[in-house]
């Protein structure tokens, strides 16, 4: 895996799990460090053990079944679950070198996953109302198959996005992901796309050069 597409920014792959109390520590000191001036941007790439955690808007009722640990993630969004199968891309970046757009961020941010999912004859959007990707699942319905759930702290970005290789989709019965009860979740594996982590983390950093130059552009009015 090459250190980094560009320069400036740190490139961490992970293989191993990582709990995700951890990686929260981890990723809040980086972001006051690059907020500082004294460590890279980075992106890093990872799968948790299974755990429920909560973004700022998650109610109390849509944790149906608290089987895992569950914990408060302070980023956007409501509840959500991450275990094995299940690939997080954490992205970490000064908006302060770029356009300050946060919604231009999210813009772009979902267009680096959909591109991706692409690259493997995926077909994935944005919908309106309606945070995450979503796909067409194996029965026509329309299914998540991507997660995205940021914070901006001195306009230094935290957390970023999750999709769906082939974790355990009964893990999702436990909550009301993002808060959404009236659509499913699917995966790459239930799509029948055989794809492991190595696989999708090659095809999503030949793309970053892309992702980074859009933070720069305004962001399209959909």
């Amino acid at each position: 895996m090459p250190n980094s597409p560009n320069r400036e920014i740190e490139i961490r792959v992970d293989q191993a799990q990582v709990p995700y109390r951890f990686a929260l520590e981890t990723m809040t000191a980086r972001n006051s460090a690059i907020a500082a001036g004294e460590a890279r941007e980075l992106v890093w790439l990872l799968e948790h053990p299974p755990v429920y955690t909560a973004g700022t808007s998650a109610a109390a009722d849509e944790l149906l079944d608290p089987r895992f640990e569950v914990v408060e993630a302070g980023r956007g969004g409501r509840y959500t679950y991450h275990g094995p199968g299940q690939r997080i891309g954490y992205v970490l970046l000064d908006l302060r070198k770029r356009a300050r757009d946060v919604r231009g961020f999210v813009h772009a941010l979902e267009g680096w996953v959909i591109a991706t999912l692409a690259d493997f004859g995926v077909e994935s959007w944005r919908a309106d109302g309606r945070i995450g990707i979503w796909t067409r699942d194996i029965d026509g319905r329309e299914a998540k198959i991507g997660a995205i759930g940021v914070r901006i702290r001195r306009w230094v970005t935290m957390h970023g996005f999750s999709v769906n290789l082939s974790p355990d989709l009964s893990h999702f019965g436990g909550i009301v992901p993002c808060g959404i009860e009236e659509f499913g979740v699917t995966s790459l594996a239930r799509l029948g796309v055989t794809l492991d982590s190595q696989g999708w983390d090659r095809a999503l950093l030949a793309r970053m050069d892309h992702f980074l130059a859009q933070l720069d552009q305004p962001c399209p009015k959909d």
